[in-house]
């Protein structure tokens, strides 16, 4: 869905000092965060492959050799009755 959005592009190359700056440099940053700046909560960051919320957060900082990855979870279903 994200890549969708950015035209298809799927990889990006930024820089930026921590991983907040560098989710807000992308052109779906929008996506990323809700109205307030927050990471919005269906979205999941991996930096080296690893959770953001096990490594900090995403004020972490960056040196500049990381790969992070975005991915969306998917939500809903379907109610039924009988």
């Amino acid at each position: 869905m994200l890549a969708a959005e950015a035209g298809g592009q799927r990889r990006f190359e930024v820089e930026a000092d921590t991983v907040a700056d560098a989710l807000r440099s992308l052109p779906v940053s929008n996506l990323v965060f809700d109205e307030r700046g927050d990471l919005r909560r269906l979205v999941n960051v991996y930096v080296d492959g690893v959770d953001i919320r096990d490594r900090g957060g995403i004020e972490q900082p960056l040196t500049g050799a990381e790969e992070i990855r975005l991915v969306a979870a998917i939500a809903g279903g379907a109610a039924y009755s009988t």
